[in-house]
């Protein structure tokens, strides 16, 4: 009797039929797995940022009319990075580190980021009287800040992002490290003011969060103009490698690293609008410029003494690119300028 080939084609066709619904139900698992990672990632993110909220004292800065909105207009962001950590117990009386004030054209796709040097002598409202700019938040926290930074630079700061020691040492853990160009040899203190704990070669390379902070807080070598530079360099970088495809799901720790060490006046939907700056796969043009000036030591103590010229060319650049006032193509003087890809 001839053996059938039954039973053969049945399992064949069996595992035929498995194939396919593998392959049809493959992409779906993967479709729903994305969908509930954005889901997360979006209740997350309202979470940690509403967290990090602080009302505002004021509804809107004194140099506007109208409220704005970033989803809208062009608007300013006051970023702080404040010297306090837990070895320092200085949360109230802590100065500002670095600061940047940051605008951002809408329609340009543009940023520009100004570093203000922290031993700037200007008029701090809160006080009434000169001293460095690094000081009006141990005066007055961010209030001082915003106020002493709106009367130097005669635009309004519409929102303000303070960040400690422990913030960035996180964002940039959470991005598995950054590259840089260190310009020079140098021994630095940790974030928790170890010191000699960091040592980095010259050249470029992939720092991690600790080795970036010193990088961007050192200046025994040169100067607080080049402390500036540097520390814009490396915000570029971890904004480059933050919105880059590579690093979506590092999203969760980025947001924990933020969120634990950030206040903010900005709410959840005013962030959202920033964010996608740098998610629509668009060019980020970002421009960075320093406040020019000179050394300058009464009685002393030290301070860095801008030049009026530099800083009236600068406040009409930032006015230009708020769209406050009309005027001519902006200067470039003092000016460089990092295009980010947010599609790289």
């Amino acid at each position: 009797m001839a053996k059938t080939n039954g039973p053969r084609i049945v399992r064949r066709r069996k595992r035929k039929l498995r194939k396919r619904a593998f392959f049809v139900f493959l992409p779906m698992m993967l479709l729903l797995a994305a969908g509930s990672y954005a889901g997360y990632l979006y209740f997350k993110a309202d979470k940690v940022f509403s967290d990090s909220y602080v009302e505002d004292e004021r509804e809107k800065s004194n140099l506007r009319e109208q409220v704005v909105d970033p989803g809208k207009d062009h608007v300013s962001v006051l970023i702080m990075g404040v010297d306090s950590n837990e070895h320092r117990n200085n949360a109230s009386s802590a100065r500002t580190d670095a600061l940047m004030l940051a605008t951002f054209n809408k329609d340009e796709k543009s940023v520009n980021l100004v570093s203000i040097p922290r031993d700037s002598l200007v008029y701090i409202p809160e006080v009434g009287y000169e001293d460095k700019i690094n000081h009006a938040h141990a005066f007055g926290g961010p209030k001082a800040t915003i106020e002493t930074v709106e009367n130097l630079l005669d635009i309004p700061v519409d929102y303000y992002v303070k960040l400690n020691f422990h913030a960035f040492v996180d964002v940039v853990d959470a991005l598995n490290g950054i590259s840089v160009d260190v310009p020079y040899e140098f021994t630095e203190s940790n974030s928790m003011d170890k010191k000699g704990s960091i040592h980095l070669m010259p050249g470029e390379q992939t720092v991690d969060g600790e080795e970036a902070l010193a990088l961007a807080r050192t200046r025994k070598l040169d100067n607080d103009i080049e402390r500036g530079k540097r520390q814009q360099e490396i915000l570029s970088a971890v904004i480059k490698k933050s919105t880059s495809v590579n690093s979506l799901l590092k999203y969760d720790d980025l947001m924990q690293a933020v969120g634990d060490n950030m206040t903010t006046n900005m709410t959840f939907n005013e962030m959202k609008a920033f964010i996608q700056y740098g998610t629509k796969g668009t060019n980020i043009e970002i421009n960075s410029h320093t406040l020019e000036g000179y050394d300058y030591q009464p009685s002393g103590t030290y301070y860095w003494a801008l030049d009026q010229t530099s800083l009236e060319e600068t406040k009409g650049l930032l006015k230009r690119h708020l769209d406050l006032e009309a005027g001519a193509a902006q200067s470039t003087v003092g000016t460089t300028q990092d295009s980010t890809s947010s599609g790289s």
